[in-house]
């Protein structure tokens, strides 16, 4: 069975998330647990707290369908020690929230080198970063999203996430999230059936299909290896829907969170209705 769902708001307290998941026709959803541009965010209270677990609960939410994302200012590949234990503090904090709400999963970008440090020793810096987190923490699996590469972003070749993982010393809490726009922008083909099923035949055999935690299912604005991280809506850009039909139909995709993250937000319950027409299944 397939989970779609969208990033939906969590504005007036993380309980309004799974609301705005359902008014949407959301089997899935992903939120961010505070704001994503500021590093510092107040605790989340008590109240809130078991809100959001109500609520979930109530609308039909398991953990394993609800992939929360990390602020964008974190960089666990940081070539400077200062900034570099900024962002893990602040990695582990978002770490500590996810465990309060009862989630399983925190989906995150992996990092940059900024041009300072080789690609191999910053994605050696985020598997450090990672271990000192499961470390402090429990039930939470860390999430690696693929990146388009613009900049000097890495983890945009999955032999990167491979890396990664490897170095991660408890594998049963760690994962990845692949973006179809990302992946598409970084040189990995998803545009026909076949170039499909050698992407996803590559990224099995490179990282695993067993670590896919989570998906991001996003047209391209840009072209295939453009490295520009520009989403459309589906069926609308340089992807088209085959990919997206793909996903639906096929059950290596199943029972994991399939996150739209298309920029007309009017526009989400239309594409989860379609993404649930083409898995054949009626959320009515």
């Amino acid at each position: 069975m397939k989970y779609f769902g969208a990033h939906v708001s969590a504005a007036g307290g993380v309980e309004n998330a799974p609301l705005n998941a359902a008014a949407i026709g959301a089997g899935a959803f992903a939120l961010f647990t505070k704001n994503q541009r500021q590093w510092v965010a107040a605790p989340l209270s008590a109240a809130g707290i078991e809100a959001f677990r109500a609520n979930c609960e109530r609308l039909g939410y398991a953990s394993r369908h609800i992939l929360p994302h990390d602020s964008y200012l974190i960089n666990l590949g940081h070539p400077e020690e200062e900034a570099l234990e900024k962002s893990r503090a602040a990695f582990l904090d978002e770490m500590r929230r996810c465990e309060q709400l009862g989630l399983s999963m925190l989906n995150f970008h992996p990092g940059s080198h900024l041009q300072q440090i080789s690609v191999d020793k910053c994605l050696d810096r985020i598997a450090e970063s990672i271990n000192i987190a499961l470390g402090k923490t429990r039930g939470v699996t860390a999430v690696i999203e693929n990146t388009a590469g613009q900049g000097s972003n890495v983890g945009h070749r999955f032999e990167q996430l491979a890396r990664i993982i490897d170095r991660v010393e408890d594998k049963s809490r760690v994962g990845v999230c692949i973006d179809t726009c990302h992946a598409f922008a970084a040189g990995y083909n998803l545009s026909t059936t076949e170039a499909c099923d050698r992407t996803f035949a590559e990224l099995d055999r490179t990282v695993g299909l067993g670590y896919l935690r989570g998906m991001h299912l996003n047209d391209s604005m840009k072209g295939l290896d453009s490295h520009v991280d520009r989403h459309q809506s589906l069926g609308e850009g340089a992807l088209g829907i085959t990919v997206f039909r793909y996903i639906a139909a096929d059950p290596r995709f199943d029972d994991l969170p399939l996150i739209l993250e298309t920029p007309d937000e009017s526009r989400w319950p239309g594409e989860i209705a379609e993404l649930y027409r083409l898995a054949g299944q009626n959320r009515e």
